[in-house]
Formats: C-alpha cells, sequence, structure tokens
C-alpha cells in the first residue's frame, strides 16, 4: 500500500505529551504484557528484496512502471525458461488466486531463517520447518499453502536463476548502498515516536514484542507489506512520514482475533449483504490485493485506525484526498468507520477497537445505504478537512 507525502508540522515534544495524554484514557496499558515503550530496528534485507523482484522479473506490467530499467537491465539476462518461471508465479499466486506475489512469499518466507539464495533453495526443497513455523501465526491457512506447495517448482527455478544471473552481486552494488543512505537518515527521527503503546492502546491487545523491525527494500513499490512478528517492509525512497504511517498500520494486522471472536465473525460476514461494499470487493483492479470481503474488511479496518493515531502524531493525512485515490477507491469501508469513529470521538472511556466494530455493525450504522451515505457525506464539500 502506498502512502502520500503531505503532514502538518508540530514540535516532538507536543506529539510526546499529546501520546501520552491519548495513551492515559486507556486502562488497557496497565494489563500484563502491554508495553510503554518502542524500539526501532531498521535494516537492509537481500531475502525480502529477491522475494520483491520477484513482482518485476515476472513482466507485470504494473510492477515495470516503477522498475522498467532494472527489469530491461535483468531480463534479458534470463534463459526462456527461467522466464516462463517467473511467468508462472504471476499466473499462480496474482491472477489464479488474487494474490500478491511479494507479500504472499515474504510473509511465508519471514517464518523461516533462510537469508541467501542457496537457503532459500533449501526452504524450497524442503518447507516443513517453515510450514510449522508459519502455523504458530495468525497467518496459516490451508488454501493458502496449496498455493505456495503449487508455486515451489517454478520458485526454484527462479532462485536458481537469480544465482546463475548474479543477482546478489547486482543488489550489493545498484540497490544496497541507496537503501543505507535511506536507514541514516530515518533512523535518527523513528525513535521519537512511541507507536507500540499506542497500537496497543487501541486494539486492546498487546503486541508481541515492543521492537519494530522496518525492513527498507529497493523493489518493494508501490506496497507495504506485513510479514510475521512486529516486522514489516517498505520502500527505501518513502519519506520519513510514510515509513512511520507503515509501522502504525502494519503493527495492526490483524486488528482483531476473529478465530476467538465468533459475535464479531458474524458480524464482519454479515457485511456481505451491502451491494456498495461488494461492489468494490468484485470489481477493481485486483493488482491492488484486497481480492475477498475477508480481506478488505481487515484492511480497511487498519486504514481507519492509523489514520486516527497518525492524527495524534501529527502525521494525518487530507483523508479525502487520499481515500478518493488510494487503490482505486476501493476502501469504501475505511471512509465509513473514519468517519464514525471522528464523529464519536474515538476512542472513548476504553473503547478498543474490536468493542466499537462490534457495537457499529450490531447498530446497523454500517448496513445497506448507511454505509454508501457516509462515503457521500465524507466527500461533501462542506466536510470539514482536518488540519
Amino acid at each position: 500500500m502506498t502512502r502520500s507525502a503531505s503532514c502538518v508540522a508540530r514540535s516532538c515534544a507536543a506529539v510526546f505529551f499529546a501520546s501520552l495524554a491519548w495513551i492515559s484514557t486507556s486502562t488497557a496499558q496497565s494489563s500484563p504484557g502491554f508495553h510503554s515503550t518502542t524500539q526501532w530496528d531498521l535494516r537492509p534485507s537481500f531475502k525480502f528484496d529477491v522475494l520483491c523482484a520477484l513482482n518485476v522479473l515476472s513482466g507485470d506490467p504494473y510492477y515495470l512502471a516503477y522498475y522498467k530499467s532494472d527489469y530491461d537491465r535483468l531480463s534479458p539476462l534470463l534463459r526462456a525458461d527461467e522466464r516462463a518461471a517467473f511467468a508462472g508465479l504471476k499466473h499462480r499466486i496474482k491472477d489464479e488466486n488474487g494474490g500478491i506475489i511479494s507479500a504472499n512469499l515474504a510473509l511465508y518466507f519471514s517464518a523461516s531463517d533462510a537469508e541467501s539464495l542457496d537457503e532459500l533453495l533449501g526452504v524450497v526443497a524442503d518447507s516443513s520447518a517453515m510450514q510449522r513455523n508459519l502455523k504458530t501465526t495468525p497467518y496459516y491457512d490451508d488454501d493458502g499453502w496449496k498455493v505456495y506447495e503449487a508455486s515451489r517448482p517454478d520458485l526454484k527455478i527462479a532462485f536458481e536463476a537469480l544465482k546463475r544471473i548474479h543477482f546478489e552481486e547486482d543488489w550489493v552494488a545498484h540497490a544496497k548502498p541507496q537503501i543505507e543512505v535511506a536507514i541514516s537518515q530515518i533512523g535518527k527521527d523513528l525513535p521519537r515516536y512511541n507507536v507500540i503503546p499506542e497500537v496497543e492502546s487501541v486494539l486492546g491487545a498487546p503486541r508481541a514484542s515492543n521492537k519494530i523491525t522496518v525492513y527498507l527494500l529497493y523493489y518493494s513499490q508501490p506496497h507495504g507489506i506485513k510479514i510475521t512478528g512486529t516486522r514489516f517492509l517498505t520502500h527505501y525512497f518513502y519519506p520519513f512520514r510514510i515509513v512511520l504511517r507503515n509501522a502504525i498500520h502494519e503493527m495492526m494486522h490483524p486488528p482483531y482475533d476473529l478465530a476467538h471472536d465468533s459475535e464479531l465473525s458474524a458480524a464482519l460476514q454479515s457485511l456481505r449483504n451491502d451491494p456498495f461494499l461488494m461492489n468494490k470487493v468484485e470489481h477493481h483492479d485486483r493488482s491492488y490485493g484486497y481480492n475477498s470481503l475477508e480481506g478488505l474488511e481487515e484492511e480497511d479496518c487498519v486504514q481507519a485506525l492509523e489514520e486516527v493515531i497518525a492524527e495524534h502524531f501529527a502525521m494525518g493525512h487530507n483523508p479525502q484526498e487520499y481515500w478518493r485515490e488510494q487503490d482505486g477507491g476501493i476502501h469504501v469501508l475505511a471512509v465509513a468507520l473514519y468517519s464514525l469513529m471522528k464523529q464519536q470521538g474515538f476512542p472513548v472511556n476504553g473503547e478498543t477497537f474490536p468493542v466499537f466494530l462490534k457495537r457499529t455493525i450490531r447498530s446497523g450504522a454500517l448496513s445497506n445505504e448507511r454505509l454508501e451515505k457516509l462515503n457521500r457525506d465524507f466527500y461533501s464539500p462542506s466536510t470539514s478537512k482536518p488540519n
């Protein structure tokens, strides 16, 4: 997901004290497992850049808009059978199953210790340990694993091809120096932003760690990608504001625990009856992802929460402009949720987001024409724009 670049200036001290004031409204932070600080770790990753480069070398026009010169440099080095393997990954993961090569595979391989191309090939040869590790996270499902299993032959050819054309040497010479400059610049400011307590406060649940690991990559555009743990992938060239918002956003996936909340699961499924929302699910550019109701619901909940939290850090968007353009205007549920949050002053009296969401759906505020009306009102010329 891409992030726009405008922001409102505020001193770091003011941000810090505003953050403390907001967190203090929640009782969740005094509970065991919750954190009071955030640790930041910025680093490059050859492994994750390899997985993101698979998008580019598949020849997908969506990614060539960002990486045409890299494709033109690397693709002629590939044999016909190798190009066919890259294209096969796109066909299977994206075209047939509505996924994103980089997002799907980065998530899976983040459940392994592989770093080099040889180690990635070892995991492809025997993926049992990665599967066991992935099953301990909220991200495993049998259907997704079947897609991965079917992709293993193409992955083997693709990784071997990258070895043959000396992709690592190309990455070290071409990409890594730019990433390291960005790390030195962004790393100066991130420690000022105490993100984890804010996220835990609105979700009402602790994160696994207060350490956020940010992998700055070369080949990740235009996505921000959540992987296992409190880690995510973003692009090295994104401005500081976008990296911070990516951190807020990715730490909230998933924003609820549907496996242990049958009421919320049923409530979210009830939105399947809304034609306005389902039209967005069924008719949009599949390159953006969010090709199922469940995927769009989770993303939109997180996007609405991201905006609310970012505003407390003086990193808010112009939300009307942002959601009108973001991913072709698909995020209509985010618009509705954000509108209701602003109307009701969320969070109020320590109400967590899962409780807010259940209450909102139960009240009928998101049913049928009400969801469409919230969007229509949001974009009305009379709607005030936040500072």
